[in-house]
């Protein structure tokens, strides 16, 4: 008599796709958890960053062409990296990335001092170049016996066109804002008609209308104003002649107006 053999048959049961909700969730997480690291990394560091080389990242990216580039890092660009310690001084950015724009100011003012050493030395004791916490200012004052204008007139002096035509050179491939003021010395005029006021205004506006015949931009103007006699330059001297002068403003971004 035959051994009778029982026949077991198991059946297995194949899961795929990781389980009830599958396992590809787990990747999509991970990479959204690096993303999300790498963006708060990154404002973290952008946070430490000043305004101004925020302003010249911001510029880099904004003009960026990968046809034009060829290979060029923003690094190089920005002159050293993002904080420009190992560079030493930074450089203005090249005229295809936002025009030259210059992201220090320091390097603004220096450069205008030159170009009024070598193209003004007969009236450069007349123009005063400042760096402030909005910008770069540069100011035309009057002088004794030498004026900017004429006297009680918003005409401008030959003096004055030829200064404003080499400022204009000098800043008009920059892509900085700019605020042009007019200031008058305490004098005042017998008749209430015409005052400093009017006078102060008067005469800022014609020296904007000289930076647009040399070339600047409409567009770049944020501010033409006078202030008559309040903001002197010589404080202790009101009717001093270098409280008559003609301010013009490269504004600066993130930062406020004198």
């Amino acid at each position: 008599m035959k051994e009778q053999k029982n026949i077991i048959i198991k059946k297995v049961k194949k899961i795929s796709g990781g389980g009830h909700h599958g396992g590809s969730w787990k990747v999509a997480y991970a990479d959204f958890v690096t993303a999300m690291m790498a963006f708060f990394l990154l404002m973290w560091l952008l946070s430490m960053v000043s305004p101004e080389k925020r302003a010249k990242i911001s510029t880099y990216f904004k003009h960026f062409s990968l046809f034009e580039k060829g290979g060029t890092s923003m690094v190089m660009e920005a002159g050293g990296g993002v904080t420009g310690e190992s560079s030493g001084e930074l450089k203005t950015l090249p005229r295809e990335m936002g025009k030259g724009f210059s992201d220090d100011k320091k390097e603004l003012a220096e450069k205008l001092r030159q170009d009024i050493e070598k193209k003004l030395a007969d009236v450069k004791d007349q123009i005063l170049v400042d760096v402030f916490e909005g910008g770069v200012r540069i100011q035309l004052v009057d002088k004794e016996g030498n004026p900017m204008f004429s006297l009680g007139s918003q005409d401008l002096n030959p003096n004055a066109k030829k200064i404003i035509s080499v400022i204009s050179e000098t800043i008009k491939d920059t892509e900085n804002k700019v605020a042009v003021e007019g200031h008058t010395d305490a004098t005042s005029y017998s008749t209430s008609k015409y005052t400093n006021w009017e006078l102060s205004t008067d005469r800022a506006s014609t020296a904007r209308k000289e930076l647009e015949n040399n070339g600047l931009s409409p567009d770049r103007l944020t501010k033409v104003a006078g202030y008559a006699a309040t903001e002197p330059l010589v404080k202790d001297d009101p009717t001093d002649p270098r409280n008559r002068r003609i301010s013009i403003i490269l504004q600066y971004p993130s930062t406020t107006q004198p």
